[in-house]
Parts: C-alpha cells; sequence; structure tokens
C-alpha cells in the first residue's frame, strides 16, 4: 500500500483510527474536528447519520487546511432502531454493554466525501454482571459506540460476521486504500 502523495489528515481523535493509519504504513497529521455529535439519527436511518457526522467532520477540519486529503469518519452502532453512540460514563457503558450482550448489532462508518459506507454486524455474546464489571474496569469503552473497542486480532466477546475488523475499529483500510489510489488518479 503506497502513501499517497498528497498530505493526509485525519479529523478524529481516534485511537484505533491512528493506530490502523500507523500499521498501515501512512504518514498523517491528527485534527479532530471538535464538533458536538448528535444522539440520534435525524431521519430515523443509521446510514445518513453517520453520512452527514462524517461531512461535518471533514468540514470543520477542512476549513483549517490549504492542501491534502480530509479522511472524516463515525462509527455507529445501531440497534433495535437507535443509535448506539459513545458512552458518557461508566454507567453508561454499562447500560449499553447490557443492552448489546447477547445480541447481533450494526456498525455503520460513514467516509470521504467521496463518499461510500460499509456495513458490519457484530455479534456479542451473552455476558455476566462480572464480565460487563471487568470490562468496565479496563476504561477502553471509553470514546467508543457501542460501548466497546474490539479487540485484535481476536476478541473474546465479538465476533465480526459481516465486514472487516478495520471497519468495527473505525476506518475499512481495505476500501480506504481503493479511495486513496482512485484519488491519486485524478491528478
Amino acid at each position: 500500500m503506497g502513501q499517497p502523495a498528497r498530505r493526509l489528515i485525519l479529523a478524529s481523535g481516534s485511537r484505533g483510527r491512528r493506530e490502523l493509519l500507523a500499521m498501515h504504513g501512512y504518514e498523517f497529521e491528527v485534527r479532530p474536528s471538535q464538533i458536538d455529535e448528535p444522539t440520534e439519527a435525524r431521519l430515523g436511518d443509521c446510514r445518513h447519520y453517520v453520512a452527514e457526522l462524517a461531512w461535518l467532520k471533514a468540514a470543520a477540519v477542512a476549513r483549517e487546511i490549504d492542501e491534502g486529503i480530509v479522511i472524516a469518519a463515525d462509527t455507529v452502532g445501531w440497534h433495535a432502531g437507535r443509535v448506539i453512540g459513545k458512552p458518557d460514563d461508566a454507567e453508561h457503558a454499562r447500560s449499553i454493554i447490557a443492552s448489546l450482550q447477547g445480541t447481533t448489532h450494526e456498525l455503520w462508518p460513514g467516509d470521504r466525501q467521496v463518499c461510500w459506507q460499509e456495513l458490519s454486524r457484530v455479534a456479542m455474546v451473552p455476558l455476566s454482571d462480572r464480565q460487563i464489571h471487568d470490562y468496565l474496569e479496563t476504561r477502553l469503552w471509553e470514546g467508543c459506540s457501542g460501548a466497546y473497542a474490539i479487540q485484535f486480532p481476536v476478541d473474546p466477546y465479538l465476533t465480526v460476521i459481516e465486514g472487516s475488523t478495520s471497519n468495527v475499529i473505525g476506518l475499512p483500510m481495505e476500501s480506504l486504500a481503493k479511495a486513496l489510489a482512485d484519488i491519486e488518479s485524478w491528478q
């Protein structure tokens, strides 16, 4: 995977996205967008919600740069017709995990202005109250939609049954490589 000729700017403070880009050999700057994220899908549809959120993040950062490719992504959990966003605190994370345990739910990332979306379906095993407590103690849930951060390469509680693990982390690397190559070909 080659580094694009243009400067890359990640419009996110996500640890997972930074790690994915670095692991795949990309050089990039980090400029979190600092936008307020809505907690409900305005149109009642997760696809529109993540596309709008990614666009708002990209637009906020693009105003600050002269040249480059802004990578703006958002990942939102969707379960029982509701957005499962980032938890406010440990008790909120407990509530989210308790509602997801033993279920399959969707993760919808929204990406680039030359836009694409990929759906991942993630199954979470049934968890005991003790397992939820122990997970909350790790604090891996902080800043993560669905109140969890999938562990790579194998997670004891989560299985990606459709899509890719990098997509669940927050940046579908296979598609990103293709998109960056396509963008470079426009020159």
